[in-house]
């Protein structure tokens, strides 16, 4: 796909804020219209119906346009099983990136017995000026993106990094559906209409003589079709995934991958030691009575690697951030070892009695968890970094897999159509209003605000202060005790509910914003509406708590 040349004014160009943006983004321009011209051109025949006289003709016709590049996939000199076992794995490849793609796999069957109509065309040199042209656009692609962005960005200087980038993502989502051509200007139903009508007709003057060369059209379409689709299982993934990972670059991990798997393997054998040290503490020491009370040992790698992305967001190297990786460790990680002496007595051995010490080692570990760190080591500014690369996961999913981060990134946030009834409380309107400006803002220990996110109690503290109340910023437990307690009977749209013991904490540990129909509102991870007749919430539930009025 040919990529847009945005058009820009010189007041955008010598613009401090974004020129250099616009600048870039028209050198990128000129170099992917270098890369096209060097692509080879050809003669292409053409079938043309002509019936000027009366009678149908096919001539052919003669027009100089580009080559199309040749397919990837080289088997020109490879057995027919390699050709097959080719085709499945690109197949199964693409099933995860293209909508569809699995009915598609009934038609290898046929592609598998056609292979060898793409033997002796598949080249390696062949490809290089359609891989040079693909690579310009690609850089084009970004370019005109970062430009697009920036000015919106200059418009919109004061909002914060998070609504940025949820601006970003608008831009992205109306420059693809532009370039699709799904919003161009001229594009109007009178206009389809006219070209199906023409459609019809000369579909109509040739039909006839398709039917009288039946054999000869069917055997050409159907290396046609074979050759589209291989090509186009071949080239569809990669093009959708570069627009997507354009369109994110500005919320992505800066540093290499080295350096990241590399902290975050060093974190994990800091993790290794201390659980061995647990392990053979009482080999390595001397008391009478153990008591250990220990939290499980462990952290989300994402947010190891989002806390140093943030706070050196131009990159790091893993001996620069050692330091770092020693001081969040020892704020995750609290272990005290108590001793306790108590005299106690036994027989002597001769008829008395005798003193002596007895010593009780208390061992206790606490997982202060590493997502509750940022809030003491980082100010507004690097929080708000920190709450961005874990809303994107720095756009790199693929980085550590395993993470339950991945999984809710990839499920994304419930919404829920509030009922228009419901709506006519208009405190309830309004809190609505609010809270729904945050949906998929990602879980903030401690976060209080659009710009670094929220926690549970941050987040219902922001939306009730903006929609008519003053109750400043509060825990949860404070949030309740500025209710009134109510019954679950007579709990409406706009009471908060509260939850206990779903983490360690004394008294109500969370609290959502009840909408009615069973559901709320809440800061889980991200911000989201979620059914809360669930076990989980209904083993959890606490009381529901209706606000002063």
């Amino acid at each position: 796909m040919r990529e847009s040349r945005l058009q820009f004014t010189d007041a955008e160009r010598n613009d401090p804020k974004i020129g250099k943006k616009v600048r870039r983004a028209e050198k990128a321009a000129e170099k992917a219209n270098k890369a096209q011209s060097k692509i080879p051109t050809r003669k292409r025949p053409e079938l043309v119906a002509d019936n000027s006289n009366g009678k149908i003709k096919v001539r052919l016709n003669f027009e100089e346009t580009q080559k199309k590049p040749p397919s990837e996939l080289h088997i020109a000199k490879a057995p027919a099983k390699l050709a097959q076992t080719q085709i499945h794995r690109q197949l199964q490849e693409s099933e995860e990136d293209n909508v569809g793609v699995e009915a598609a796999d009934a038609l290898t069957s046929t592609a598998e017995h056609s292979a060898s109509v793409l033997q002796n065309v598949h080249h390696h040199a062949a490809l290089k000026p359609y891989r040079a042209a693909d690579k310009a656009e690609r850089r084009l692609r970004v370019a005109n993106l970062r430009a697009l962005q920036a000015k919106a960005e200059a418009k919109n200087s004061t909002s914060n990094p998070i609504s940025r980038w949820r601006q970003k993502q608008q831009i992205k989502r109306q420059y693809m559906v532009s370039k699709s051509g799904r919003s161009a200007a001229g594009y109007t139903t009178t206009g389809t209409a006219k070209a199906a009508s023409k459609a019809a007709s000369e579909g109509k003057k040739a039909g006839s003589y398709v039917v009288r060369h039946r054999k000869g059209f069917l055997a050409i379409l159907a290396i046609a079709l074979v050759t589209s689709f291989l090509l186009n299982v071949v080239s569809s993934c990669s093009v959708m995934i570069e627009g997507l990972g354009a369109g994110l670059a500005s919320s992505s991990y800066a540093s290499q991958d080295d350096a990241m798997l590399g902290a975050e393997e060093t974190y994990s054998q800091m993790e290794t030691a201390l659980q061995q040290k647990l392990d053979r503490f009482q080999q390595d020491h001397d008391y009478d009575e153990y008591h250990f009370d220990l939290d499980e040992i462990g952290h989300d790698p994402y947010v190891l690697i989002s806390i140093l992305s943030a706070m050196y967001p131009e990159g790091w190297t893993l001996t620069q951030i050692m330091p770092t990786l020693n001081t969040l460790f020892e704020k995750q990680y609290i272990l005290t070892v108590d001793v306790e002496t108590e005299l106690r007595y036994r027989d002597d051995g001769n008829g008395g009695v005798e003193r002596y010490p007895y010593t009780i080692c208390h061992v206790k570990l606490e997982n202060f968890d590493l997502s509750h760190v940022p809030v003491f080591v980082m100010n507004e500014k690097t929080l708000s970094r920190y709450a961005l690369y874990m809303a994107t996961l720095g756009n790199r999913p693929d980085l550590f897999p395993d993470s339950e981060s991945v999984d809710r990134l990839k499920k994304g946030y419930e919404n829920y159509d509030i009922p228009s009834e419901a709506l006519s409380d208009t405190r309830f309107a309004a809190m609505i209003a609010e809270a729904e400006k945050y949906l998929g803002y990602p879980y903030v220990w401690g976060g209080s605000s659009p710009s670094t996110s929220f926690d549970c109690s941050g987040f219902v503290c922001w939306v009730v202060n903006h929609s008519g109340w003053s109750l400043g910023r509060t825990s949860a437990q404070g949030l309740f005790n500025a209710c009134t307690p109510i019954s679950r009977s007579n709990a409406r749209p706009g009471d908060l509910i509260f939850f206990q013991g779903t983490y360690d904490t004394p008294g109500v540990s969370h609290v959502g914003i009840y909408v009615g129909n069973n559901r709320m509102i809440h800061c889980g991870n991200p911000i989201s509406y979620t059914i809360i007749n669930t076990q989980y919430w209904q083993s959890h539930f606490y009381a529901f708590g209706r606000l002063p009025r």
